[in-house]
């Protein structure tokens, strides 16, 4: 509790100091434009779920699955490539069609494969060419839509003076949504195969030794090594491995779920956006002037 209260309040101390300096790091001022301040809200909420999935994706189809940390990086390789790909495409739609439309349908699309790998690829007896890699292209394909419009939409939503700051301060948001998301998914990843790995372990009523061995195990969640336990008789062994696997499936697919709506809330975000950039632009310069 004490490290979350702490940062709080230094976030707050940056706040106030930023705001009373002459010339901040930090411009609090950007925030006054309706379109920059959702902008960032979108990138924290969606790039939050990426990093988590990007994450949590290798754990499963290693830990799980059996599969080389090899194959379980080329597992992910279909977002970088789809990205690279479409980005010229991409990067022209905010001329094309506003920014609004991108970054709804974007988000809506990664939400979509994020969903696919918590309802689909995270059941049991899945392929990783049958489920993993079609839901990372859906992925990939939402993030290919959503990134160059977000960028450009940052860009626009100030001064052309203070287009690189407010580029830094997005950057600075992504990178703090991927370690805020890991920390508060990773602690729900570990209560969600807690509460469900103990009871299916107590059915198994196995030796007082062995389950305080296990126990211990239990920490690295899927990658607890059973066969390294002397005191777990031998018969109960794929018991014990099968109970942490469908267990940690399920933490799976409950994290899964919750990226997916954290992608959905991106889209929403999106969707409140007004493609009105004249409007945007004299918003950004009345709240810079008072600054100044």
């Amino acid at each position: 509790i004490g490290s979350p209260v702490l940062g709080l309040v230094l976030l707050w101390m940056l706040i106030v100091v930023e705001r009373r300096v002459a010339n901040p790091m930090l411009n609090i001022e950007l925030f006054r434009s309706r379109t920059f301040a959702l902008a960032n809200l979108l990138t924290l909420l969606l790039y939050g779920a990426l990093a988590m999935m990007m994450f949590l994706v290798p754990l499963e189809l290693i830990e799980v699955r059996g599969y080389s940390a090899t194959v379980a990086g080329a597992a992910l390789l279909p977002i970088p490539i789809i990205m690279f790909g479409l980005s010229r495409w991409s990067g022209g739609l905010v001329t094309r069609v506003g920014h609004r439309l991108p970054l709804t349908v974007g988000p809506a699309v990664a939400a979509l494969g994020i969903g696919l790998l918590a309802f689909v690829a995270g059941a049991r007896g899945r392929s990783l060419w049958t489920a993993f890699i079609p839901a990372v292209v859906v992925l990939a394909i939402g993030m290919a839509i959503t990134v160059a419009p977000l960028t450009t939409t940052v860009m626009n939503a100030v001064e052309g003076a203070h287009s690189g700051v407010a580029s830094g301060i997005n950057n600075a948001v992504s990178r703090v949504a991927g370690l805020v998301a890991i920390a508060v998914f990773g602690v729900v990843l570990s209560q969600s195969f807690q509460s469900r790995v103990m009871p299916r372990l107590d059915r198994l009523s196995l030796p007082p030794a062995a389950q305080a061995a296990i126990a211990g195990e239990l920490r690295k969640m899927a990658g607890a090594d059973v066969d390294s336990i002397p005191s777990l008789p031998n018969e109960r062994r794929v018991a014990v491995r099968e109970a942490i696997d469908i267990s940690f499936d399920s933490a799976f697919r409950i994290v899964m779920a919750w990226l997916a709506a954290l992608a959905l809330g991106a889209a929403l975000v999106g969707a409140a956006m007004v493609d009105q950039s004249g409007e945007i632009r004299r918003t950004s310069t009345r709240a810079l002037m008072e600054v100044r």
